[in-house]
């Protein structure tokens, strides 16, 4: 049995939509020891889109699971994950799953590859959704082309652990086996989302996703993340108050202010205990200050009668 659920799109590195209480109690492994042949050899889980890794895009998608388990050669991470590598390696995609299968605890499994550059956690919660709502065993993308995408995909960790038992004894091992004969064994839903199902195979898809990236729309918000990432802040602030200090500073004082202006509010943050209330607060103060700047030089324009300035009295 087939079922289908449509889906529009999040906006890239922006989590803002889904159903925040589906990331509960589940487990994610993620798929990152392929050879990267279509990529002339190049360690793919390693290329940067929009200033981060790869994997550290997908790792970001599914921060919030209980475990995370990465079937690959251990490399520096923006986060702590388990690492785990299927025997013999380079085994194939099932062959990677058993082994990281095997790490995991959790009733719901989110099941990743290392290569998409679109993921986010609202895809993960909106799987988890589409997981729990339905009763089969796994929810899964399709492609822009309707394909199925089963490294993009939560399942019910019972259901994957019985059929690559099956599949391990009727062939010796799952060294080898292609993903349709685990997809072919399990009853499941399909969510269509040809944006987060986007993978990267070739340089020319990695081409068009840094594209993407730097267009207008998606520009600023993955700029943030990959600053936050590079230098280990978790830490969600308003942006467009941001952009307000930094236009009144300009505006009011002078050009340079901005960057400077911006700095010291969070610098003054960091001090307050750098929680995004603090940020929101030294924000609210410099901008205040920046517009009695304007307003104090503006009532003391020549031509002003005498007593009438802001400090008159």
């Amino acid at each position: 049995m087939t079922s289908h659920e449509s889906s529009g799109h999040e906006s890239i590195g922006h989590d803002s939509s889904g159903d925040r209480g589906a990331a509960a109690a589940y487990d994610a492994v993620v798929l990152a020891g392929g050879a990267g042949r279509r990529l002339g050899g190049a360690d793919k889980p390693g290329v940067r889109v929009g200033g981060r890794a790869l994997l550290d895009r997908v790792l970001t998608a599914c921060a919030d699971a209980r475990t995370t388990v990465v079937v690959a050669d251990a490399r520096p991470t923006a986060r702590p994950v388990r690492w785990a590598r299927e025997d013999p390696p380079g085994g194939g995609p099932l062959a990677a799953l058993g082994a990281g299968l095997h790490h995991t605890t959790a009733e719901e499994l989110v099941v990743l590859s290392a290569d998409l550059p679109f993921l986010g956690a609202a895809t993960v919660r909106r799987l988890l959704t589409a997981l729990r709502a339905s009763g089969t065993d796994g929810a899964l993308l399709t492609d822009a082309d309707g394909r199925d995408q089963p490294l993009v995909a939560a399942y019910r960790t019972d259901a994957l652990r019985r059929v690559l038992a099956a599949l391990s004894t009727g062939h010796d091992g799952l060294t080898g086996l292609p993903l349709r004969r685990l997809i072919a064994a399990l009853d499941l839903t399909r969510v269509q989302d040809p944006v987060a199902s986007f993978d990267c195979d070739t340089w020319d898809d990695i081409a068009s996703a840094r594209a993407r990236i730097r267009e207008h729309g998606h520009v600023l918000d993955e700029w943030i993340s990959a600053a936050k990432n590079e230098l280990g802040i978790d830490l969600d602030v308003d942006i467009r108050a941001l952009l307000d200090v930094a236009r009144d500073a300009a505006h009011s004082v002078a050009r340079p202010a901005a960057p400077l202006t911006t700095f010291l509010v969070g610098y003054a943050a960091a001090q307050a205990g750098g929680s995004p209330e603090a940020v929101a607060e030294a924000a609210r103060k410099v901008s205040a200050l920046a517009l009695s700047w304007a307003e104090e030089d503006a009532g003391d324009k020549p031509g002003d009668a005498p007593g009438t300035g802001p400090d008159a009295g």
